[in-house]
């Protein structure tokens, strides 16, 4: 059973940054694809950012230039680091994995965390 825990959220005045952290465990596939999700209240899921385990990413539109995901594969632990952050970035947001790689898709993602919640205020 996967199981992800996300850390990190609070709040923050705009302009200002946050990083947060999942911790994966109960899996040992090789390949695995890790990202982040959000959801504002009234908005649909959006895809944040994702790695790849060769470290190969893919960003939301939305994030590009603000957001970095990174991995550390020896702790099993992903982060994204957010930057610049804007009254618009606040949401819900989730860790999320899923087997074989992110194949630049946003789709197929099967195992998520219960969520962290950022609230960024102008």
């Amino acid at each position: 059973q996967v199981q992800l825990v996300e850390s990190g959220g609070g709040s923050v005045q705009s302009g200002g940054a946050l990083r947060l952290s999942c911790v994966a465990s109960g899996y040992t596939y090789s390949s695995t694809c890790m990202g982040w999700f959000r959801q504002a209240p009234g908005k649909e899921r959006e895809g944040v950012a994702a790695i790849d385990n060769d470290g190969a990413t893919l960003y939301g539109d939305s994030v590009k230039g603000r957001f970095t995901i990174s991995r550390d594969t020896a702790k099993n632990t992903l982060y994204l680091q957010m930057n610049s952050l804007k009254p618009d970035d606040t949401a819900m947001y989730y860790c999320v994995a899923k087997i074989n790689g992110c194949s630049g898709s946003w789709g197929g993602f099967g195992y998520w965390g219960q969520g962290t919640q950022v609230t960024v205020s102008s």
